[in-house]
């Protein structure tokens, strides 16, 4: 049994490489970008339900860009709050913000992707940015950099959304540890041809790719998804490119109590079950190798079996993905996280473990 064990490790080792090297390396070692600027017209999208305090702070920086062509589209999605009324204060400022007014409809009571479909309806340009209203950019040059990225074939642009950091916040580091090693692989995935997911917190896309897919149709009953569920249908080799130079980042607030954190990742985790199959597969070998790196050498270790052999394994691994992830934060200016990266991969792991049985047996609460 313990010989199934040890060659069952190295095989865990051998995904483990393969996903850290060929996949993700193709992210971590690629070359930096350099943005070729297009004038093409842009309309940045931002649907708010009940954000009053945020979009006070950031509605301002996305009118502040310095960029020729662009409107802001404000969704105001049914809010109790003053989000409307500071909304229609900010179309009255800026000449170029247009609102949208959604009220709640009994089909679609509470769905965010209806309400981001009638904002994508009222844009007047062909090209879309979207971010939340709780983000902000880094610069001024956010559409620039993002749009730049559009050619005539290239229609889906996938950009990274960071968290704020929290100076002595060991939750701070895992939630930027997981944020950055998800974009990795959707960053990593995307270069290698096979694009599975984006996040709606930093995603571009022309108009007619939403069209071609009939929008949100084929998953509105599911709460959650506007994002990676439509990039995940709509998204090939040959129409999806990235972008991640410093000034296309867009930062969020991050949770501040561990439960709060785990409520969120339990909602984006459940779209991951209406994947297509191979993402859905690939997924679940790359976890589930996680999980029995850590599980595996304790059952061989505490038996002293082949205890050197194992050691040497594990030590190999950690080179491998610390080289690796090394290279990722620092493209995306995480490097603080990875000074604490087996403690924090551990955690993570059997959070991430946890979500998963949770959901099993609850549903999450999702977008009101």
């Amino acid at each position: 049994m313990l010989t199934i064990t040890f060659y069952l490790f190295i095989v865990v080792i051998a995904i483990q490489f393969f996903y850290y090297l060929i996949v993700f390396g193709k992210f971590a070692y690629a070359k930096t970008q350099k943005s070729n600027p297009k004038k093409i017209p842009v309309s940045v999208i931002v649907c708010a339900k009940n954000e009053a305090e945020n979009i006070v702070k950031f509605v301002p920086l996305l009118a502040e860009q310095d960029y020729p062509d662009y409107e802001i589209v404000l969704i105001d999605d049914a809010s109790s709050d003053e989000t409307l009324e500071i909304f229609e204060a900010f179309e009255k400022q800026y000449p170029n913000i247009k609102l949208v007014k959604v009220k709640n409809n009994e089909a679609f009571w509470g769905n965010k992707k209806f309400a981001l479909t009638l904002g994508i309806k009222a844009a007047k340009k062909e090209y879309l940015l979207f971010t939340d209203a709780d983000c902000y950019p880094t610069s001024k040059d956010w559409i620039k950099e993002m749009s730049s990225h559009f050619t005539l074939h290239k229609t889906i642009v996938l950009g990274y959304c960071a968290y704020e950091k929290i100076a002595g916040s060991f939750l701070n580091k895992i939630i930027r540890f997981e944020t950055m090693l998800t974009a990795v692989q959707y960053f990593s995935w995307a270069k290698m041809g096979h694009p599975y997911m984006g996040v709606g917190r930093n995603l571009a896309y022309k108009k007619e790719e939403f069209f071609n897919v009939n929008g949100f149709i084929d998953h509105m009953k599911i709460r959650s998804g506007d994002d990676d569920l439509f990039i995940n249908q709509a998204a090939k080799r040959k129409n999806t490119t990235i972008c991640f130079s410093p000034e296309s980042f867009t930062y969020s607030k991050p949770k501040t109590a561990f439960k709060e954190w785990f409520d969120q990742k339990r909602r984006h985790v459940s779209t991951a079950a209406f994947y297509k199959p191979f993402d859905r597969m690939q997924l679940a070998m790359f976890y589930g190798s996680q999980l029995l790196f850590i599980l595996l050498p304790i059952i061989l270790l505490s038996f002293q079996y082949q205890w050197i052999a194992v050691l040497a394994l594990i030590g190999f691994r950690y080179l491998f993905t610390w080289i690796t992830l090394g290279f990722s934060s620092g493209k995306l200016k995480e490097k603080d996280v990875m000074y604490w990266f087996p403690i924090i991969e551990i955690v993570l792991v059997f959070a991430q473990l946890n979500i998963f049985l949770t959901n099993l047996f609850s549903k999450p609460v999702h977008w009101k």
